[in-house]
């Protein structure tokens, strides 16, 4: 990577457009949370107090802009298995203390209805499902990729990207003497592919994600995924909208994964909001192939935390696959006394099995969360029953962020 910020800086320094203004932003992201984990097969519970910043600037000149931005996370109360500090006798809490490079990119906005972005960038896409940062954890995924985003056509946006490294939640203790796939960064050719066309109903988005992993602990990650998406919300009368989401996607083995597998995605959701109220439902299925452990739907390089509950448990599809039949509320003021974006949110999943009939279990989520000016305090609980998956696990995390 060395070579690739050198060529970032020349690429900047070189260009005629130094010598328009140079105007600079800084970058500030701070977050003190306490977690705590009890889980059924650890004779104590785990608790976790940390403090995360990251801290950079942006500078702006013409068609160019520079970013770097270094985190660092600081375990003050370490009474848990973070994966890479070697205290097993504790549940896991995913957030090593850690310090790094998160961001250093060089983007260019000066071709028309193009923004192409090269270096360790933060990759989003759609809901997140498949790419995402992995946000809710303390040190976030970055990748080390040329990205191309292009609107040339109205309400049509093609996103392409190419990426050689993923630098992972697990920071610069991570490595395979930590346990399964705990790698600080896995080199590959990954390549995201994106077409969404906006309708006058929601948006239609057409997707193709190629993994491809080289570190030996992972190459059963390695897969190709094709499928579709379309998203929108319909307003059904005064303060009523209806938001629905449809999704299919179809994976097989991909490069040189040992799996030989083929295994379905699907998502339906349905949401009505009325007024300050929001309640609906849906139902997700990551199929599964023949049960072999790695041979069902994955999706190993998404924010999975936002997905099939947030005790965690299937971060990792088991081999007879997952359904997810869940019912969600919620309700929100725009402005309470201080406070402002107040937010009640509940979810409850029943998990069972694609093939063999299996019941995993069940969990009930719930969230409180409010901002007041640039910081934000949230408060969350999730309470995973088990039956034939995994064990009972119960977590509470509260929080305190700032951010400019």
């Amino acid at each position: 990577m060395n070579a690739a910020r050198i060529a970032i800086v020349l690429s900047l320094s070189s260009s005629p457009a130094l010598a328009e203004k140079i105007t600079l932003k800084p970058l500030i992201d701070a977050r003190l949370r306490y977690e705590n984990v009890e889980q059924a097969g650890f004779a104590q519970g785990a608790d976790a107090v940390t403090m995360r910043v990251r801290a950079g600037i942006e500078a702006r000149t013409g068609d160019f802009s520079l970013l770097s931005e270094a985190v660092g996370t600081l375990a003050i109360v370490e009474n848990y298995n973070s994966g890479v500090n070697g205290r097993t006798a504790f549940p896991i809490v995913p957030d090593p203390q850690t310090i790094g490079l998160n961001r250093l990119q060089l983007q260019y906005r000066g071709l028309p209805g193009t923004v192409v972005t090269l270096g360790r960038q933060r990759i989003n896409l759609d809901d997140q499902r498949f790419v995402g940062s992995v946000g809710w954890r303390q040190n976030e995924q970055t990748f080390d990729a040329a990205r191309v985003e292009w609107t040339g056509i109205k309400n049509l946006k093609a996103d392409v990207t190419y990426a050689w490294s993923d630098r992972t939640i697990w920071g610069i203790n991570g490595g395979n003497r930590h346990g399964p796939a705990r790698y600080a960064a896995i080199g590959g050719d990954n390549v995201f592919a994106n077409l969404a066309l906006k309708t006058a109903i929601g948006t239609l988005t057409g997707f193709a994600y190629l993994i491809d992993q080289d570190e030996p602990l992972v190459l059963r990650n390695s897969s190709a995924t094709y499928g579709g998406r379309f998203a929108g919300a319909r307003p059904l009368g005064d303060g009523v909208k209806l938001n629905y989401v449809a999704s299919y996607a179809h994976q097989t083995d991909h490069a040189r994964n040992p799996n030989r597998y083929a295994a379905n995605y699907y998502l339906g959701e349905l949401a009505l909001n009325v007024a300050a109220l929001r309640f609906g439902g849906g139902y997700e299925v990551l199929g599964a192939d023949n049960g072999v452990p790695l041979t069902s739907f994955q999706a190993p390089l998404g924010t999975l935390h936002k997905f099939n509950g947030w005790a965690d448990k299937f971060l990792v599809t088991p081999p007879n696959g997952l359904r997810d039949a869940y019912a969600l509320a919620g309700y929100g003021w725009k402005k309470l006394g201080r406070f402002e974006a107040i937010a009640l949110t509940a979810s409850y999943h029943r998990f069972d099995s694609d093939r063999s009939g299996q019941h995993y279990g069940n969990e009930i989520d719930l969230q409180a969360s409010a901002r007041s000016g640039r910081a934000t305090v949230l408060a969350k609980y999730a309470d995973y029953r088990a039956d034939k998956f995994a064990t009972d696990t119960r977590k509470f995390w509260l929080s305190l962020e700032w951010a400019i």
